[in-house]
Order: structure tokens, then sequence, then C-alpha cells
């Protein structure tokens, strides 16, 4: 197991201090469409565009991780229950490619729906006019979902409120209790003065079925006993009933 989205930020993260440091830089043109996938229970493929909307070619490699949450982090392990066809591409620019996302089994698990990852990394290049340069190149994370037989499959959630140890500030812990994953985002708070106070206004984070997973605020505690949560839950506003965990000590 790998925590591959740890292993991709700080990938990135060094090479782009390097480029600052070094003061080049090279665009990369490399872009993904859709950003998610949703395969039925029975339907066998799906598929993304890759394509190169810079100035030179791109060399990519797309990778299939089955995806699973435990211990309140996110686990991916090598699968071959999707396959990604071309799993290498070359685009010259301009160019687009179509990945094909095939399942090699339709019979479905259960009445759980599955996660996957697709890792699509480019893969660093030395153009003979760049021979001296540092290059920036990208790596995608996607969420690939496989939908249970169970039609009204749904996400069903409990949210707690907590403090985290050895701090003041607030930790929400969401539980996913039902048979597909519940996409987080837009999480704000209205306080009992009617105040919003934005939390994260964009992706907070995914619960898989059967999962757990908790967030720290970077909010004292005590500034939030009182008022509504705000959040966005696979597209839909929702407002969260919370559970507040009061400290033993």
């Amino acid at each position: 197991m790998l925590n591959h989205w740890a292993i991709n930020i700080a990938k990135q993260g060094l090479i782009a201090g390097l480029l600052l440091l070094s003061g080049v830089a090279m665009a990369s043109g490399l872009q993904v469409s859709p950003i998610s996938l949703t395969l039925h229970a029975q339907q066998n493929a799906g598929g993304l565009t890759l394509s190169n909307t810079g100035d030179d070619v791109v060399n990519a490699q797309v990778r299939v991780y089955h995806w699973s949450q435990k211990d309140n982090r996110n686990q991916l392990t090598a699968s071959r229950a999707l396959l990604a066809s071309p799993p290498m591409i070359t685009l010259n620019p301009g160019e687009q490619q179509l990945i094909r996302v095939i399942r090699t089994s339709t019979q479905p698990k259960g009445a759980v729906e599955d996660a996957f990852r697709l890792s699509i990394d480019e893969l660093p290049t030395q153009p003979a006019t760049q021979k001296n340069g540092l290059q920036f190149v990208l790596s995608y994370s996607l969420p690939v979902f496989v939908q249970s037989s169970n039609t009204a499959a749904r996400p069903a959630l409990q949210w707690h409120l907590k403090q985290q140890i050895g701090t003041e500030d607030a930790l929400l812990q969401v539980s996913n209790n039902g048979a597909a994953h519940a996409q987080l985002a837009g999480l704000y708070f209205i306080d009992s003065n009617n105040q919003r106070l934005d939390i994260n206004k964009g992706l907070l984070g995914y619960v898989l079925p059967g999962a757990t997973m908790s967030w720290p605020l970077k909010l004292p505690l005590d500034t939030m006993t009182s008022g509504t949560f705000k959040v966005m839950i696979n597209g839909d506003q929702t407002t969260p009933n919370v559970t507040l965990d009061h400290p033993t000590h």
C-alpha cells in the first residue's frame, strides 16, 4: 500500500521549489477531462480524454489503484479490476487521446459501491532546446466509482465535532454507514450571531462506504458550540446534524 497523494504532493512541491530557485520553468500542457468517472453496475467501460495544450511533446503513464480508507487515511493498492487502455501515451502539441477504463469483470461485488483511483503521471522529457533546465511535470489522481447493484445506494453520514488532542482546536469527524461515497465540499459555519465562517471553500475530501475520516478545522472548539454547519454533499448543499462531543477533561 502507498499514500500516493502524499508522494505526489511532496514530489511536486520539491520540483516547484527547485524551479523557483533556478528561475527556469517549463509549462506543461497535459490536461485531463473529466476529472472523475462513475461506472454503473452493468457498465463495461468508461473513458476520459488526455490533451496536450502545450508546445512540447507530452509522455504520460496511466495506472489503476484500488482505493480504500482506514485509520483516517486514504490507501491505494495496485489493481487489475480496472484496466486503462492505453496505459502509456505520447501526445504531440494539440493532440488528444481517449483513455478507456475497462472493467475486467462486470459482476457487481454486492450492494456496496467500489472505489478506485487513476494515477495519471506526466513523464519527464528533456527537449534539445532546454538541456540544462528543470522540468515541471504534472500528476493527476482521479476518482473512479463502480456502482453496486443496489440502485438506491446512498451515503449515510454521522457527524461529530471533537477537540483535537493537545490543542483547543476543533476536529470534524465524519463516518459513512451507507453504501455509496460522499464527496464533501464548500464547508462553512454559521454562528449564533448569524455570522458566516468559511472553513473550506473547495473540496474537503471523500468518505467512502464503511469509512471514517477526520479534518482539523484550525478553529477553537468553544467558538463552534452554537451554530450550524453547511456543506455540499455530492453537489447538493446540506445542513448536517453535527453532534458536539465535549472534552472529558
